[in-house]
């Protein structure tokens, strides 16, 4: 089976930079459509029309090729986070959306997409994983879900490693249910760390396209602690 879409052309339509469309809004129904056909928004700002992106080549981590620094596994060892799953989905794209980020003046996490994604979370279409030190949120990160893959949006973290743990905790939750890789869109240098790689657009949407069974996500709503 292919990828088909109702709102958006071809992925070979794309430009030089990844852009596919512009327009639209941040609707379940239009969220729903692209991330099934392998499309994701990113706003330039909040006056400017959502841009589309089917970028070549492709950010993901594929778990054969994860790895964990020796460092980071021995201070996670102390277990100076409570790790929690869909338990303050709001909260975690707020901080997101308003954390200071090094060589950026604004945040495309814009409050348009941010209601948007929160109206998504409610279809159990997008996920987050929190960390806690106490009572204290200090770090999280969130991404959305489709029938045969999940993507990683965005992290943030108020205590040093905190987002690292989120992801390492996610990880090691979708190698349990025989989940083998996340999107991750672009590489970062945070990402890289943990084996982080690109692939060609046309691999990629090969890794998405309709199988018999899709992916049950329950998992990740029902135990509300990692």
């Amino acid at each position: 089976m292919s990828l088909n879409s109702q709102y958006f052309p071809a992925h070979s339509k794309a430009n030089k930079d990844g852009v596919l469309a512009i327009g639209g809004d941040f609707s379940c129904e239009l969220l729903d459509d692209a991330y099934a056909y392998g499309v994701f928004p990113w706003p330039v700002d909040a006056t400017n029309p959502i841009v589309w992106f089917s970028p070549n080549p492709r950010g993901i981590i594929d778990f054969k090729n994860f790895h964990c620094s020796s460092r980071l596994k021995r201070y996670l060892k102390k277990n100076p986070f409570q790790i929690k799953i869909n338990t303050n989905f709001e909260e975690v794209i707020y901080q997101c959306a308003k954390i200071k980020r090094h060589g950026q003046s604004s945040t495309w996490i814009t409050n348009d997409l941010v209601q948007g994604f929160i109206d998504y979370h409610y279809m159990k279409k997008a996920y987050s994983v929190e960390a806690y030190a106490g009572d204290m949120l200090v770090g999280g990160l969130y991404g959305t879900l489709s029938s045969y893959y999940l993507t990683a949006e965005s992290m943030f973290h108020k205590m040093d490693h905190a987002s690292k743990a989120c992801l390492l905790a996610l990880v090691s939750k979708l190698r349990q249910h025989e989940i083998s890789w996340i999107d991750i869109q672009m590489v970062t240098e945070v990402t890289k760390q943990f084996g982080a790689t690109y692939i060609e657009r046309n691999d990629f949407l090969k890794k998405i396209e309709p199988k018999e069974k899709p992916i049950d996500w329950s998992f990740l709503f029902e135990e509300k602690k990692y």
